[in-house]
C-alpha cells in the first residue's frame, strides 16, 4: 500500500504480510517526514495520532485498510 492509499500525501509505497505491518511503517514514515520538516505530511500524522487516541472513532479507518490491503495482489 502507497503513503496516499492511507491517506498520507504522497506514493511512498509500503510492503508487509499483514495490514497492521503496512500501518505502523505508515505511522512511522509520517512521524519521520514531519521531523525532517516536511508540511505536507503534517495533516496525516495528525489524523493518524487521533485515531491512535480515539480509537473506537478510528476504528473505520482501521478497517477500511484492512479490507483494501486484503484487497490488494500478492507480490
Amino acid at each position: 500500500m502507497t503513503c496516499k492509499q492511507m491517506g498520507g500525501p504522497c506514493d511512498l509505497p509500503f510492503q508487509g504480510n499483514t495490514a497492521d505491518e503496512v500501518i505502523k511503517a505508515e505511522d512511522k514514515h509520517l512521524k519521520e517526514m514531519v521531523a525532517s520538516g516536511d508540511d505536507t505530511h503534517k495533516s496525516a500524522l495528525k489524523a493518524m495520532e487521533d485515531r491512535w487516541k480515539h480509537p473506537i472513532s478510528g476504528m473505520g479507518w482501521y478497517k477500511k485498510t484492512k479490507r483494501d490491503f486484503a484487497a490488494l495482489p500478492e507480490y
